[in-house]
């Protein structure tokens, strides 16, 4: 899959597709002590508002579920020219009436958003950019889960923090299978965390995110 610059609405897949891979990592991801850091967190997380990430510098993103198939995705990659541009762009025009328009105003009047993109039965959609709109950030920010191989890439070496020697059960590749289907197990997360001898898998942590994330079949409450 090519990531153009700036972004277009087929550049992403299915935001099922996306909510998997990006859950998966969060929930691979998930500590305890990360949970407590609040405003601070970074990495790959889930919680109540949706999936999140954050590399504390040049990268933040939220995929919020909005009920009824509907997704938005908002953030900011340093690349984004938005926000910059003259004239100003609308980077809400044409968006529909179910966006979470109070958050999103609130981080345009503060200079935090670089883009928004919305998903209803079975489309991504963004406001018109201008002709000369270099980039609105999206490949820098999202192409780790819009690209397979890179989101592929991402879980293991997420994974691959563990110094322990390999052990039969899921990889990654199985895992993520299993979480397109949303048949992510616990059990599945205790054999990868049983066989971490090193302490990197903190399961009671991952529980809680997978619960969060759906993958287990569990629907995901709207944002």
């Amino acid at each position: 899959m090519t990531m153009h610059r700036p972004g277009l609405p087929q550049d992403l897949p299915p935001a099922e597709t996306l909510w998997a891979r990006w859950g998966l990592v969060a929930v691979l991801e998930a500590t305890t002590a990360a949970e407590g850091r609040g405003v601070h967190r970074t990495g790959h997380w889930v919680d109540g508002e949706g999936l999140h990430l954050d590399d504390s510098g040049c990268t933040w993103w939220t995929l919020a579920p909005m009920g009824q198939g509907r997704y938005v995705l908002y953030g900011e990659d340093e690349s984004s020219g938005v926000k910059w541009h003259e004239p100003a762009v609308d980077m809400l025009a044409q968006g529909p009436d179910w966006l979470p328009y109070e958050t999103l105003h609130a981080l345009l009047s503060g200079y935090e958003l670089g883009c928004v993109y919305w998903y209803e039965d079975g489309r991504w959609a963004r406001a018109p950019y201008p002709e000369d709109l270099a980039d609105d950030g999206l490949d820098c920010g999202i192409s780790r889960f819009a690209v397979p191989d890179e989101a592929l890439r991402l879980l293991s070496c997420t994974t691959a923090d563990c110094t322990c020697p390999p052990a039969p059960g899921p990889g990654p590749r199985d895992l993520l299978e299993a979480a397109y289907a949303r048949t992510v197990t616990p059990e599945a997360l205790g054999a990868l965390a049983a066989a971490c001898g090193c302490g990197h898998l903190d399961l009671p942590a991952m529980h809680r995110a997978l619960v969060l994330s759906g993958l287990a079949g569990d629907p995901v409450p709207a944002a």
